[in-house]
């Protein structure tokens, strides 16, 4: 049986931000939850600068902008949100994220899509 961790309240604002895989001058993540919470379910913020991020998801995404503006381009033409607003991904979905300059809180699931 896994041990979930505790209820607990998370703030971009006292957070540590680090940078995201290669595009790390673009776009700093600070994780919220995931495998180590024992849970499937990822999330966290990443702020986003002068971001143009080629990705192919391997996990359903659900994005919030909380301040700016994202836009996500697909293959079926380009999600634009900004405050308030959110994004769906389905698992598979081959993107761009694009960003002058934007924070999103993220939830992907499942969390450990990278195996680690």
């Amino acid at each position: 049986m896994t041990v979930k961790s505790p209820p607990r309240i998370a703030s971009p604002k006292s957070m540590k931000f680090f940078p995201r895989f290669e595009y790390g001058h673009m776009a700093q993540a600070a994780v919220v939850t995931g495998p180590d919470d024992g849970t499937r379910l990822g999330s966290g913020f990443v702020r986003m600068t002068n971001a143009e991020i080629p990705w192919t998801i391997q996990y359903d995404e659900m994005v919030v902008v909380l301040e700016g503006q994202l836009t996500v381009r697909t293959s079926e033409g380009d999600l634009t949100a900004g405050p308030q607003e959110c994004i769906w991904l389905p698992n598979g979905t081959e993107l761009t994220y694009i960003a002058k300059e934007a924070l999103v809180f993220y939830a992907i699931e499942p969390a450990n899509w990278a195996g680690d």
